[in-house]
């Protein structure tokens, strides 16, 4: 298997289109992904549970473990806050077989974000760890926060730097530029596209929850015209029924 952290080269950054079960995981591999992120957000509203820690540890590791098993390329998974314990939910995502992580800060101070990373990097060296900063996301913080706070947590032990929130190429640069370590940005609709990315410097790009939101629209978008119109053009450009079923048995089929 490819090693993960190779994956990460500024200039020629690692595209993720996050996936939330095995199912949406063998898609996006057949797809031609060199390796799988997850969504927290997506696995959470799968089970029925809201998104923010609220999943919890024993959940998240089972997902986890599904998606590694459906796939033959390294596997990252969003571990939100660490769901209480990050050094313990490192070395189970560890035993589970995941390359990475991402590992959030939230409204957490730095000092505390420093130590939690350090004992999650201890406990799980062998794991990429992805620190997440949410203070341009979140408006709690400017851009020399995030980039004091990068600093900090590289030095802890984190091998990469996530910055959602941020699509203005000129911040992008600045944070690449600042920062002494992969960095990885979110995109989406607005966001400038993966070749303005590259040139920027950027490591990583992730696509988040939009994928799952954008599946999730669907099915409301289905039934509402069902329940309404009595039609079904929503459904128009569905993934062919024998392809799922092949995906499933573990055959792309491409």
């Amino acid at each position: 298997m490819t090693d993960f952290r190779s994956l990460h080269q500024p200039g020629s950054p690692l595209v993720l289109v996050n996936a939330w079960d095995a199912a949406s995981a063998r898609i996006v591999a057949a797809a031609g992904a060199a390796a799988v992120a997850t969504t927290s957000a997506g696995v959470a509203w799968s089970l029925g549970t809201p998104d923010g820690d609220v999943l919890g540890r024993e959940l998240a590791v089972a997902a986890a473990r599904r998606v590694v098993a459906a796939v033959s390329v390294p596997v990252s998974v969003d571990v939100e806050a660490g769901y209480g314990d990050p050094a313990r939910t490192l070395r189970e995502m560890a035993a589970a077989g995941v390359a990475g992580v991402n590992l959030e800060d939230g409204a957490r101070s730095i000092d505390e974000q420093v130590a939690r990373i350090a004992a999650a990097h201890e406990a799980a060296p062998g794991v990429f760890l992805n620190a997440r900063i949410d203070t341009l996301l979140f408006g709690l913080g400017d851009v020399a926060e995030a980039i004091t706070r990068a600093r900090a947590y590289l030095e802890a032990g984190a091998d990469g730097i996530f910055v959602p929130g941020v699509t203005d190429p000129d911040v992008i640069g600045e944070l690449v530029e600042a920062i002494r370590g992969p960095v990885n940005v979110m995109a989406g609709p607005g966001a400038p596209p993966i070749g303005e990315l590259a040139k920027l410097g950027v490591a990583r790009i992730s696509l988040g929850s939009a994928v799952a939101q954008a599946a999730y629209g669907l099915v409301e978008r289905a039934a509402r015209e069902t329940f309404g119109a009595g039609t079904y053009q929503e459904l128009t450009g569905a993934l062919d029924y024998g392809r799922l079923n092949a995906l499933s048995n573990g055959v792309a089929n491409d």
